[in-house]
């Protein structure tokens, strides 16, 4: 083991399963409100409501932003 650097090294447990800090999860949990209340029956009706949901949102800077302005995802807004 190479100790050269290891002051500079910092060690973080992450957990298995945190849904809460991936901002892709809060873009699927919009994505599942917004089709909720959907009667999608073929694959082409289901790929025509995802694309308007994600046409609309990308329109929406500040929706979009908010996806990483959550406590636990305020670090993917700063980068």
């Amino acid at each position: 083991m190479d100790v050269e650097h290891a002051a500079e090294i910092e060690l973080h447990h992450l957990p298995a399963y945190a849904p809460h800090l991936n901002p892709d999860e809060l873009v699927n949990a919009d994505l599942k409100r917004a089709l909720a209340d959907k009667t999608i029956t073929t694959h082409g009706q289901m790929e025509l409501a995802v694309r308007s949901f994600f046409r609309r949102v990308q329109k929406l800077p500040d929706h979009v932003l908010g996806y990483f302005g959550g406590p636990h995802t305020i670090y993917a807004s700063t980068v």
